[in-house]
């Protein structure tokens, strides 16, 4: 639900005295407030560079991708780019307009409803988890902000669901689990850390979510999503059909990459994303999840006081350029503009959804195809192009850059891993 400005500062008061007193992470974690105007000081937000756009999405097919699209809102308005085909099997070109699976961009979608129902006083982010679901856990220390922040050390079903991954999908595909089956998987692994250690990045702390959203709210999560995101922002290309397999009206279909290198591309359309659920089965389009991370930048879903502590985030690598907060990435780019929003991946499919912290642009970007990270890292370059702009020329005595290599003064970090991959 839309938050009305008396409602937000009424809830924003309230939790302010609530984050004083002990709810926000401790050091190293660094607030995010929102930014001035450019990350530059130039007093000029930077024209986003479509031309780099391009390349970048030219560079995900060189890497396999079928096609490749991506779209931009910024205070000059839209701007969008298709590139190759949406459907191998009939040619049929990419269209901005087509809906997809957005994998583990679900995870934002979740976080915001548990976070407003912390908001409703329903629960607070340091309740044990075994407090809400008495029993699930067999460790009382994990708490509701170590599963939004991946620091809960439940292992990730999923590393082994997927060890071969067209066996492995194949197995899952028409299958239906329960909320506790996915949880079952991943406590008959060892745990990956001690609760509140590290991060390590876990599909099961979202399934966890689920299951705390539909025991607060005493519904399914499609209902929640439906009620506090998708008819509030009017997202019309927005869905949670699970276990339903097909997506309906204009789509892109996924392909996924085998393990074996030359073997063909496997579709990966139809499938229930039953193993993922409420870490990874939403259906969106590039309108709607610039829409969507746009209006949660601006305070239109979560309060003044709860966004800035989504947005508090501790470092996920060794470069401190990626952060994670609760249910949300931060990206630190070459030019110094950080963005949020989240990386996703499902068979055939890998997006990026972000937005600057005041919500004034926003860019997604999808390829269908998934297990070939080079595909990924060359489609996150849309990032850079789009939130940096034009970057400086090569110098003469510079070597030119390969069409798949990052643009200038960017560095060319590899995509992170929402699923294990082989390539």
């Amino acid at each position: 639900m839309l938050r009305s400005p008396h409602r937000r500062l009424a809830v924003g008061a309230a939790l302010l005295a609530a984050l004083a007193g002990g709810l926000l992470p401790a050091a190293p974690a660094t607030a995010s407030p929102a930014p001035s105007p450019t990350a530059t000081g130039s007093g000029a937000v930077p024209a986003p560079d479509m031309d780099g756009v391009v390349a970048a999405l030219n560079a995900a097919l060189a890497e396999g991708a079928p096609g490749a699209m991506a779209r931009y809102t910024g205070p000059d308005g839209v701007q969008s780019r298709t590139v190759g085909v949406r459907d191998l099997a009939t040619g049929a070109p990419m269209d901005i307009r087509a809906r997809f699976r957005i994998g583990s961009v679900s995870k934002t979608f979740s976080a915001v409803v548990l976070l407003q129902l912390v908001e409703e006083g329903r629960l607070r982010l340091d309740d044990p988890v075994n407090r809400l679901l008495p029993g699930l856990l067999p460790d009382d220390r994990v708490t509701v902000r170590h599963l939004l922040t991946h620091r809960s050390g439940l292992a990730d079903y999923t590393n082994k669901m997927f060890e071969h991954t067209v066996p492995g999908f194949e197995a899952v595909r028409n299958r239906v689990f329960s909320y506790q089956e996915l949880v079952d998987l991943s406590l008959a692994e060892p745990r990956t850390t001690e609760p509140g250690a590290s991060y390590a990045y876990s599909n099961t702390n979202f399934v966890v979510v689920g299951m705390l959203i539909e025991k607060l709210t005493g519904r399914p999560v499609a209902d929640a999503y439906e009620r506090r995101i998708i008819k509030p922002l009017k997202l019309r290309g927005t869905s949670y059909v699970h276990p339903d397999t097909r997506i309906k009206g204009l789509h892109v279909r996924g392909h996924l990459h085998p393990d074996e290198a030359g073997a063909p591309l496997v579709d990966s359309t139809e499938q229930t994303v039953s193993w993922a659920q409420s870490a990874g089965a939403v259906l969106s389009t590039p309108a709607d999840l610039n829409t969507f991370m746009s209006a949660l930048m601006r305070g239109r879903l979560l309060s003044p006081a709860m966004l800035d502590a989504m947005t508090t985030v501790t470092p996920t690598d060794a470069t401190g350029t990626r952060s994670y907060g609760l249910g949300l990435r931060r990206y630190e780019l070459s030019c110094g503009e950080k963005v949020f929003g989240h990386t996703g991946t499902v068979q055939g499919y890998y997006t990026y959804a972000f937005a600057t912290r005041d919500g004034r642009r926003a860019l997604s970007a999808l390829a269908n195809t998934s297990n070939h990270g080079s595909a990924n890292t060359a489609l996150g370059r849309t990032l850079e192009a789009a939130f940096c702009g034009v970057r400086p020329a090569p110098q003469p005595s510079t070597r030119s850059l390969a069409p798949d290599r990052a643009p200038e003064g960017a560095v060319d970090r590899p995509a992170e891993r929402d699923l294990p991959e082989r390539h």
